[in-house]
């Protein structure tokens, strides 16, 4: 089919049907993600409607309708929130989310293994790190703009390791595993994807602000200041991403695929960096 199709709501009522007719292979990115201000006096069951039934209704109409491959972007909160820099994460990981969001993202990606057993559709699980690009949103844009306003920033002193992944190389993971010939071995497998290169939390700064051509301000707070501080305004799960490390092993991505990114870090962020204006 051609043409836009709106769905009011991604629930286990879903009707895909209309969208799917003729597909190949289908790229699930919609989810209900982090609620800053949550309404909800059971979040978990909120995030199970959108992202475990309505994931699973998806699936389960595209295999009626001979949908061949069924790529699901997850999450790497599915293994967890932070990992020690001699120790990344990788898919044989035993899960361990420490949110409604990541635990929902496991239960999506069980509920579609079962299904490929089930009906034989395949299914291509990918768990990103924080995602970087132009008309990025959140904190990394949030960060960008700190930087371009010359606000100093208290993190001069911290020692970790992050893990990132370029939403060019992202994309272009995706069409490969979108692709049955060209990635035949991905069928029924999770892979943990970066960009392989990773950063301190004071490189990463240093690089977003040499993309934007601003000297970066950063001062060297201790780092259990910090937290203290982000726990008293309770952004204690800011303080994590910002002082903690998360490094994931996407070996598997190019032993069993071939696949290496097509961008480097610093080739995105300038990319960012023509394409943005944060004030």
């Amino acid at each position: 089919m051609s043409g836009e199709v709106i769905i009011p709501e991604i629930d286990g009522q879903s009707e895909w049907m209309e969208v799917l007719s003729g597909c190949n292979a289908v790229i699930h990115l919609a989810a209900r993600v982090h609620v800053m201000n949550e309404e909800f006096p059971n979040p978990l069951e909120e995030f199970r409607k959108v992202n475990v039934r309505g994931t699973l209704a998806l699936a389960r109409q595209a295999a009626q309708v001979g949908v061949r491959r069924f790529v699901f972007i997850s999450s790497i909160k599915v293994n967890g929130e932070r990992s020690t820099p001699d120790r990344p994460f990788r898919e044989s990981d035993e899960p361990a989310p420490e949110d409604a969001y990541g635990q929902s993202k496991l239960e999506a990606e069980q509920g579609l293994m079962a299904l490929a057993h089930e009906t034989g559709i395949e299914v291509v699980i990918i768990r990103p790190p924080l995602v970087y690009g132009p008309r990025v949103k959140g904190n990394f844009a949030s960060m960008a703009r700190w930087l371009r306003r010359g606000i100093p920033l208290p993190l001069g002193a911290v020692c970790n390791l992050r893990s990132l992944l370029a939403l060019d190389n992202l994309t272009d993971f995706i069409a490969l595993c979108a692709d049955p010939e060209r990635s035949p071995r991905a069928a029924n497998e999770v892979f943990l994807l970066s960009d392989g290169e990773d950063v301190s939390t004071v490189e990463l700064l240093r690089k977003v602000a040499k993309a934007y051509g601003v000297r970066p301000r950063l001062i060297p707070v201790p780092r259990r200041l910090m937290r203290v501080v982000a726990c008293a305004l309770g952004k204690s799960a800011v303080a994590d991403r910002l002082l903690g490390s998360l490094v994931v092993d996407s070996s598997k991505a190019r032993e069993l695929l071939g696949w290496g990114p097509v961008v480097s870090m610093d080739q995105q962020l300038e990319k960012m960096a023509t394409h943005d204006s944060f004030v």
